[in-house]
């Protein structure tokens, strides 16, 4: 096959190129003069990619190129791939600016421009425009003007192929331009038939009709497209035929009466007549089709003298006939297609042809040009297939190109920092394949496709994709309906960006500081905590869970009580880090310590890592999944049995669900590799208690009913709660099927003298279930109780690494271990791995020093047993004191409530009823309030909402009653809650929820993420939105995530298994843009990238244009600008 190269095209070197000579010729026997007119610069009347190709083929054949572009393309990349540009259409339209004709001509004559090329779009088919070209005395690229009227107006060219004798379907013979014309012409020939525009392509001005009652308004749309397209809005009418394939024939006409063909393309694959994908030649095409109709194709031609490029479009129906709709007289989007398989530069031929070369001197005689392999072309575009493929528009952050062996990209606006805009068509690149077969080829495009990164906009990459994996495809055999009749096309695998995002968010902690408060002045430790090694390629040794995992709750729960040592229950994964630094400990630093303690404290009771405040803490300040940092800890630790903490009907929230959610909640939660769930409730009510309990036992989990502890049962004079009360209460959980029963002391209230006796007690009341203690050091009595827990024979107790103990944390783990070291208790844990243990949380803690206590709370103190806060609200209490300015009265704080806590009828005080107490304290030293003054005032004084809810009987009705007569008060008329509050609710309906999600926040989302949204709906919207946003900054290290890196800083973050990112943080911008946004740069793996980031600190009036709001319906977001056409709507 002749490859068309420059040598070959001009048969002379560049250096003649100056030279105008006249040649000799025959032709069909006849001596025909053939005049060589050299162009020497072209101006495009075009933009985008199209216009640099045109570029490229001038370079090539040493010619200058000329750039024209509207003021909005000012950046765009085309009119710097010219060697002159000029701006146009000044104060126009976008649009209007490349219409022009007048200005393009004064252009082209004012700089010796003495060939325009049209491109495609736009003027390329507009007779007046190549009229006015020769006119001005400036060459067309293109057919003659005459060729054109007759091509360009439907109507003519169909008159045109029947003289030919191609054969045409059914259709108008004239344009029409009014509705009744088209209404005669459906009356005739009836439905379905399809509009198009006379005078353009591309699917405007295109509809297909098949009822009649949309017939009118679908010709006015069609009309009114036409029009702003085209500038005439008359439309040609067909009948429409049904499942056609669309084949287009390349053609090439020289100035002496010669044409051949470039076989043929596919253009089947449509969307509302819009080609997406182009495949040359066409597959499983009869030969003899194939040489019928490109033998039509060149007859048509001659016929009506064409020349230069085109294309004669056909529809073949399914039983192989063939019918003529139009001609393209221009070049087309698909072109390369035909490049690829005859080795042809079509618009270097263009312009020899313009130049006066015939198709013999450029070495194209039809017995010539021959394909080779097949060759696919992909337009992708920033278009978003999951929203009907609405154009997207904003700056690309990112673009990398797919390329490689047998690819071609075509394209004018890919790359990074181009602003796609929303005036002009939204083609961003275009992607040719080229390879020996289809299916071969298909694979390349595939593999260049998923090499693609473009983020800042949509793009349609992803249903590409599923259309070259798509069977009925790659079998060669599609028609126009393929895209219609096949919806999985538009099932997509949602796009990660997660280095994009992730940069986002660095960035916007740099210019705007913290995404979650800081509760003190300090700020993280510039240091990495050493993690202690562990033994490589070895697997931790088997412990308790492997005795639970083969045998079941009920052995497991026999196992422990047989056990002989103390077991410990580890709660530095959760309730330690919530008592000490507000619960803010991610998974980052989790994770990185889980192989080092599932290695060495197999012997571990449980390790306490899920539930309670951790839940919605994770979403609400951490921005993390919660049941991602349990399935990722599970991962790292399959030997140590999990617990969380469950607050009965609540699970893991602050008020009562539906009883489905509970169940629900508990079933996922040992899907994700929960053990045991120690179900509490904070009235220990039992109605609430037990359906946590029988959703736990539901799940296949470890049941631990606990009571939650108060008062003091080693003084006689606290007789609410005293030693008969727990025992009835462990009566009734044991009868109930506790596998454990659990002691929750959640203010370290249990004194040591009364440990003994409440243990003893309940060991002889129970002596074959295992006895869980919990309780605070918050007094510093924490190691002593809990020696004297083991002392009366309880079977676990709790306790915290060293480094994360003491105060309002758990005993100290060292101190548990140390003392019962070679007595019948012994732990069996090694001290020396403790050491170790604590060493690392000693050194990741400075890393929280914006969440630590230790900035307000210097030691315990022993005044809880008389305020009886628990240990995490101790802490939080007293950062929320210095938050609202009451930090210097946090004594009064104290005080305030044990008078709260006396005021509601001495309530039995963890979450949430420890809030309602602490909520009611805050408000009466706020408000300078004492107990009298509350309970003479009740009915004028406005509650806080807790309080409130605590009286209608949302958290369960407390032991002994509500407080009278302040319940009243309080209450007045509103409604009361009777019985257990979750009961009355009605089922949650998840799927419903689910679509709902999916639908406002656009991702597809599982069956955990739906229960984090029924669990908090706000909290979970907000986690989705800013991951979405953000990405998975669970991921960077918790210096970077809380307060952002230093300039010039590098670090690394490992997104997944065998994928790191090497980031440097380079500049941020003084300046801001005319939003208000500041640049940040990044050095991502070696490549420059940025972002903008909105300085939030701005004062100035930033003027934002009103966007739609997903979240409100009715809120309708204009993809493109446009003109309204019609309203349909009416006032009233």
């Amino acid at each position: 096959m002749q490859q068309f190269s420059i040598r070959n095209v001009i048969g002379k070197p560049l250096l003649w190129r100056s030279l105008i000579y006249h040649q000799i010729r025959k032709n069909h026997g006849e001596v025909k003069e053939v005049l060589h007119r050299p162009i020497k610069k072209i101006l495009v009347a075009n933009r985008g990619e199209i216009a640099i190709r045109v570029f490229r083929a001038c370079t090539e054949l040493g010619i200058r190129s000329v750039a024209v572009y509207s003021d909005q393309d000012k950046m765009h990349m085309h009119r710097q791939k010219a060697d002159e540009s000029y701006l146009i259409g000044k104060g126009l339209p976008p649009v209007q600016a490349y219409l022009n004709i007048p200005e393009i001509i004064k252009i082209s004559q004012e700089n010796e421009v003495d060939a325009i090329h049209p491109g495609y779009g736009f003027l390329s088919e507009r007779a007046d425009f190549a009229q006015a070209c020769i006119a001005a005395g400036i060459r067309f690229i293109g057919p003659s003007p005459v060729v054109m009227e007759k091509m360009a107006d439907k109507v003519s060219a169909r008159k045109s192929a029947i003289a030919a004798d191609v054969k045409v379907v059914p259709g108008t013979d004239t344009p029409v331009t009014d509705l009744k014309a088209a209404t005669d012409f459906v009356k005739d020939h009836g439905l379905p038939i399809i509009l198009k525009a006379a005078y353009g392509g591309g699917g405007r001005g295109m509809r297909v009709v098949r009822k009649i009652e949309e017939f009118e308004e679908l010709f006015k749309r069609a009309v009114s497209e036409a029009t702003s397209a085209f500038g005439n809005g008359a439309i040609f009418i067909e009948k429409f035929i049904e499942k056609p394939r669309h084949i287009e024939v390349q053609i090439l006409g020289d100035n002496y009466g010669n044409v051949v063909h470039l076989f043929e393309r596919d253009c089947s694959v449509q969307r509302r007549h819009q080609k997406v994908v182009e495949i040359a030649p066409a597959q499983n095409f009869s030969p003899s089709i194939r040489n019928k109709m490109t033998a039509d194709a060149v007859r048509l031609a001659k016929s009506v003298g064409y020349q230069n490029a085109g294309t004669v479009e056909f529809l073949v129906d399914e039983k192989g006939d063939y019918y003529f709709i139009e001609v393209n007289a221009r070049l087309q989007v698909e072109h390369t297609v035909t490049e690829e398989i005859t080795g042809i530069d079509l618009v270097q031929s263009q312009i020899k042809l313009s130049e006066g070369y015939s198709l013999p001197e450029l070495g194209m005689p039809q017995d010539h040009i021959h394909m080779k392999g097949c060759a696919i072309q992909c337009r992708v575009t920033t278009e978003d297939p999951a929203k009907n493929f609405q154009p997207d528009t904003g700056r690309l952050e990112v673009f990398r190109s797919g390329e490689g062996f047998g690819i071609r990209l075509d394209g004018a606006s890919a790359f990074a920092g181009a602003v796609i805009s929303p005036y002009y068509d939204s083609l961003l690149v275009k992607v040719i394949a080229h390879s020996k077969d289809l299916p071969a080829t298909a694979s390349k495009m595939n593999r260049a496709l998923r090499e693609f990164r473009i983020r800042g906009v949509k793009t349609n990459i992803p249903f590409l994709l599923n259309v070259l994996e798509n069977p009925k495809f790659l079998s060669g055999t599609i028609d126009t309906n393929f895209i219609d009749e096949n919806p999985l096309l538009f099932q997509f695998e949602a796009t990660q960006n997660r280095a994009q995002k992730l940069l986002r968010y660095v960035g916007e902690v740099m210019v705007n500081g913290p995404s979650t408060p800081l509760a003190t002045n300090l700020k993280p430790f510039d240091i990495e905590p050493q993690v202690p090694e562990v033994p490589a390629g070895f697997k931790p040794s088997k412990g308790f869970r492997d005795v639970l995992l083969r045998e079941g709750p009920e052995a497991f729960s026999k196992a422990i009580r047989n056990h002989k040592g103390l077991l410990l229950m580890d709660t530095t994964f959760r309730d330690a880090h919530q008592s000490l630094l507000a619960t803010r400990v991610r998974s980052y630093d989790l994770l990185k310590i889980s192989p080092f303690v599932a290695h060495n404290f197999n012997n571990f009771f449980s390790l306490e890592n899920w539930g309670g405040a951790t839940f919605d803490v994770a979403m609400r300040f951490l921005h993390e999944c919660p049941w991602e940092r349990l399935q990722s800890m599970r991962n790292l630790i399959p030997n140590i049995p999990f617990q969380m903490l469950l607050r009965g009907a609540n699970a893991v929230g602050y008020t009562s669900y539906p009883d489905n959610v509970v169940f629900k909640f508990c079933e996922l939660a040992k899907q994700c590799g929960m053990d045991i769930f120690r179900v509490f409730d904070s009235l220990n009510y039992l109605p609430n208690l037990f359906l946590g309990m029988e959703a736990a036992g539901k799940a296949g989990g470890v049941v631990e009913g606990a009571i939650s502890y108060t008062g003091d049962v080693s003084n006689p004079k606290r007789t609410k709660y005293d030693l008969n009360y727990y025992l009835k209460l462990s009566d009734e959980l044991v009868k109930a099927g506790t596998h454990i029963l659990g002691i929750k002391d959640m203010a370290g209230l249990l004194k040591p003298q009364a440990a003994k006796l409440l243990i003893t007690a309940l060991r002889d009341r129970h002596p074959d279930i295992p006895i869980h203690v919990h309780t605070h050091d918050t007094a510093g009595a924490g190691v002593a109780c809990t020696l004297a827990c083991s002392e009366a024979s309880a079977d676990i107790v709790d306790v915290a690494v060293d480094s994360m103990s003491g105060m309002t944390s758990q005993p100290s783990m060292g101190a548990v271990v140390a003392c019962l070291s070679g007595t019948d208790r012994d732990t069996g844990i090694s001290l020396e791995k403790v050491s170790q243990y604590s060493a690392f949380w000693e050194q990741t803690r400075t890393l929280y020093a914006p969440f630590e206590c230790t900035v307000t709370m210097k030691s315990g103190n022993a005044d809880v047993y008389e305020n009886e806060i628990p240990g995490g609200q101790y802490t939080n209490l007293q950062f929320q004191a210095f938050s609202l300015g009451l930090g210097e009265h946090f004594e009064k704080v104290k005080k305030a409530y044990a008078e709260a806590n006396k005021l509601l009828g001495d309530l039995i005080k963890v979450t949430p009823t420890s809030k309602v107490v602490g909520d009611l304290a805050q408000f009466m030293v706020q408000n300078k309030l004492s107990a009298k003054e509350i309970e003479e005032r009740a009915e004028d004084l406005s509650f806080p909402s807790s309080v409130i809810e605590f009286m209608q009987g949302y958290l369960g009705v407390p032991y002994g009653g509500f407080a009278e007569p302040l319940r009243s008060k309080i209450l007045k008329n509103m409604s009361k809650i009777e019985g257990r509050p979750g009961e009355s609710l009605p089922p949650l309906d998840f799927s419903a929820l689910k679509a709902e999600l999916e639908d406002k926040h656009g991702i597809t989302l599982d069956e955990f993420d739906v229960m984090s949204a029924a669990m908090y709906p706000k909290v979970c919207d907000d986690f989705l939105a800013f991951r979405n946003t953000y990405g998975p900054v669970e991921c960077l290290n918790t210096r970077i995530f809380l307060v952002g890196p230093k300039v010039a800083e590098e670090f690394e973050v490992n997104i997944e298994k065998g994928k790191t990112l090497h980031i440097k943080t380079l500049a941020v911008s003084e300046g801001k843009n005319s939003a208000g946004e500041r640049e940040v740069f990044f050095e991502l793996n070696g490549q420059l990238r940025s972002v903008f980031i909105r300085d939030k600190s701005v004062k100035e009036e930033i003027h934002v244009r009103p966007k739609a709001d997903k979240n409100k319906k009715g809120s309708v977001g204009a993809p493109m600008p446009g003109s309204v056409i019609e309203v349909k709507v009416e006032e009233g």
